[in-house]
């Protein structure tokens, strides 16, 4: 796969993340690599809040809010084959 495809193919769900990290172009995608992985691990986070009743339904559903609204602005970026950084969770670095 070329780094366009690449890309935006690791922000399609935990699987295209793993095919987009086996298979494609890893040094010219890096930068979306990471965000993806960085979006979708904060999801978790959100999911995991969300257990807590109440405040954490509050928190996580707003978390994960967030999280998508990033997802969405990642996934754009890419397809665009801009690197854009996505807020507050875009300084994050995972894949060196």
């Amino acid at each position: 796969m070329d780094k366009k495809t690449t890309g935006w193919v690791a922000y399609i769900t935990w699987i295209g993340l793993i095919v987009a990290f086996c298979a494609g172009d890893k040094e010219g995608a890096k930068f979306h690599l990471n965000q993806a992985l960085v979006i979708m691990l904060a999801m978790l986070c959100g999911t995991v809040v969300a257990i807590i009743p109440i405040i954490g339904w509050i928190v996580g559903s707003l978390w994960n809010v967030f999280c998508f609204v990033c997802w969405i602005l990642g996934l754009i970026a890419a397809i665009n084959e801009e690197e854009k950084e996505v807020p507050l969770l875009g300084q994050i670095k995972i894949l060196k």
